[in-house]
């Protein structure tokens, strides 16, 4: 430091003026990746919409028989089922919603019988993000993130339900709320809901594919008619018939000529939506992981996350529900806002405990772009769509009013971060998780309910009961074990398959590394080299260290990384931990 300069002092040196033009240089590099960031953003909504239509293709007319029982949907736990595996066939739960809006209008359903339903298909439209989340398998830090700030919606619902199902079946408190409200207000069709986001997406989204949903509904009231007919609009001229001229149905869309099945489009489109889906939320990660750096992320980090003064603090989570609320009314989609909040939660712009509230905000914000779609509705259909909606809006502020405001009620963070520690730990629970809470255990409830109340009490009552102790135990044995019986203080006196993932684990990556022996077996059996014994054994040994290493299965605490030299000299066994 020369004389007379002072340490706080800058350096005004001519080397600061030269750094000025690669900071100007960065500065609009940035600034650039700006626009990239909002064309992926306008690509990642136009994927899922366009999931949306292929699930519908391959599932809709499924869908519209499911619901044609209207014997099932009088059985509760079966409506909730069936909202459940209807939202996950057709990915959108505004589509189940019409038709339960058109069952109940058309008089085949009461609303008491389709408030399950509604129950349903809150727990079936998270599917989408949870499915997103897996696209950030790569790392497992941000697996565990993301697969943590995607199924807490799963969680909350699920709690939900176990809650207000029962109180909605032993009182009927929502439908009789609902119809309080119907009666006392006077209520005249409006307009149509305002389309805010669709505006900028449709014209995207129609030029891919065009659909008409009333197939749906109308095989689920019972029209044969409706059967034969496909889902994809067809581009049709105008017909002349002396002296009329009919204008029949027009779709000009991608698939508008081509003669395919429903199923072959919903796949062909299934295929492609998720490989942009993917694509864009791995650019995405990437674009959002360049731009938020040091200070930048620091910043954000700190304004989404930080609570408000004392005492205010306890305002930040609501206000974080308004924000919530009002962008998903704007986005009109619940599935869409918490779909691009997974990434943000990955990579840890957005902490769990923020994640929350945001997602209860965005279940409140869905309600009302329903309740304005509503109000839309005809005259015959009118009263019943508001019921309908109104019901769904009491679920999810009923819902909030258990699991929010008392902090030690707040089970789903908990729930959520158990679910992404043992994701990050074994990767392949992420896809056992789906199957069993979107499809084979609502498939086996819905089995079990259709063979009557008699064997649904026989098989339920009991695994309810061993579920309760079962969760009893493990927080017991968390808190205080003193307190339990020696034997019940661990459960290592059952086999380790019945308490641990370990052995399923050995035994899917047994199945990987036998994949992975037989096909470089093969490879070998083409290029015959003669090895010395010695050295197959070495580079077996290294090949296995690399494939355990690599394989995310697996998660072993004692493997070594195979580049790591080993010495051990002969004679000296029993001094090989002594230093030379």
């Amino acid at each position: 430091m020369e004389a007379g300069t002072f340490p706080g002092e800058k350096d005004r040196s001519p080397q600061t003026s030269a750094v000025s033009p690669n900071k100007i240089k960065k500065v609009l590099i940035n600034l650039s990746k700006i626009p990239l960031l909002f064309l992926l953003l306008f690509l990642f909504v136009c994927s899922l919409d366009t999931l949306s239509s292929a699930f519908q293709l391959a599932g809709g007319k499924v869908a519209g028989d499911i619901f044609q029982d209207n014997a099932v949907l009088s059985n509760p736990v079966a409506g909730l089922v069936v909202g459940i595996l209807v939202t996950v066939l057709v990915q959108s739960s505004s589509t189940s919603t019409s038709i339960v809006v058109s069952l109940v209008a058309s008089g085949l359903l009461e609303v008491r019988s389709a408030v399950p339903v509604i129950m349903g298909t809150n727990i079936g439209t998270s599917v989408t993000n949870t499915i997103v989340a897996m696209m950030q398998a790569a790392e497992r830090t941000e697996f565990q993130r993301a697969f943590a700030g995607a199924t807490i919606h799963d969680c909350f619902n699920w709690l939900s339900v176990l809650v207000l199902l029962p109180l909605e079946v032993a009182s009927g408190f929502m439908t009789r709320l609902s119809h309080l409200l119907v009666t006392t207000l006077r209520l005249e069709p409006g307009e149509e809901a305002p389309e805010l986001l669709k505006v900028i997406t449709e014209p995207v989204t129609k030029l891919i594919i065009q659909l008409d949903k009333c197939v749906i509904t109308g095989i689920a009231m019972g029209k044969e008619g409706m059967r034969n007919r496909s889902l994809v609009k067809e581009w049709c001229i105008n017909a002349v018939k002396y002296p009329v001229i009919v204008a029949l149905s027009v779709g000009r869309h991608l698939f508008a000529s081509a003669e395919m099945s429903d199923l072959t489009v919903g796949l062909i489109l299934l295929v492609t939506s998720l490989a942009v889906l993917c694509t864009c939320l791995l650019l995405l990660v990437k674009l959002l992981n360049s731009l938020l750096k040091g200070q930048v992320a620091k910043t954000i980090h700190k304004v989404i996350n930080t609570d408000l003064p004392y005492p205010f603090g306890w305002l930040a989570g609501y206000i974080a529900m308004f924000v919530g609320a009002g962008v998903t009314f704007v986005v009109q989609s619940s599935s869409v806002f918490t779909s691009a909040m997974t990434p943000l939660i990955g990579i840890g712009v957005i902490s769990l405990e923020r994640a929350y509230p945001l997602t209860l905000g965005s279940n409140i914000g869905t309600t009302a772009t329903a309740l304005l779609a509503a109000l839309a509705s005809p005259g015959n259909k009118l009263a019943a769509a508001i019921q309908i909606a109104l019901c769904h809006l009491f679920f999810n502020v009923s819902g909030i009013l258990l699991w929010y405001p008392l902090p030690f009620m707040r089970l789903p963070i908990r729930m959520a971060r158990v679910l992404g520690e043992r994701t990050a730990k074994y990767r392949w629970f992420a896809i056992l998780y789906l199957l069993l809470c979107f499809l084979l255990l609502p498939s086996l409830v819905l089995g079990l309910s259709l063979a009557g109340w008699q064997v649904m009490a026989g098989v339920g009552a009991p695994f309810l009961g061993v579920t309760i102790f079962i969760t009893m135990v493990n927080v017991m044995q968390s808190r205080s074990p003193h307190h339990l019986p020696t034997k019940l203080q661990n459960w290592d006196f059952l086999p380790k398959w019945m308490h641990s993932l370990k052995p399923l684990d050995h035994l899917i990556a047994k199945t990987v590394l036998c994949c992975s022996f037989s096909c470089e077996d093969g490879q070998e059996e083409e290029e015959e080299t003669p090895i010395s014994p010695s050295t197959t054994s070495c580079n077996k040994h290294t090949e296995f260290a690399q494939l355990a290493y690599n394989n995310p299965v697996m998660d072993y605490l004692d493997e070594r990384r195979p580049d790591v030299p080993v010495l051990k000299l002969k004679g000296l066994e029993r001094c090989n931990s002594t230093p030379l």
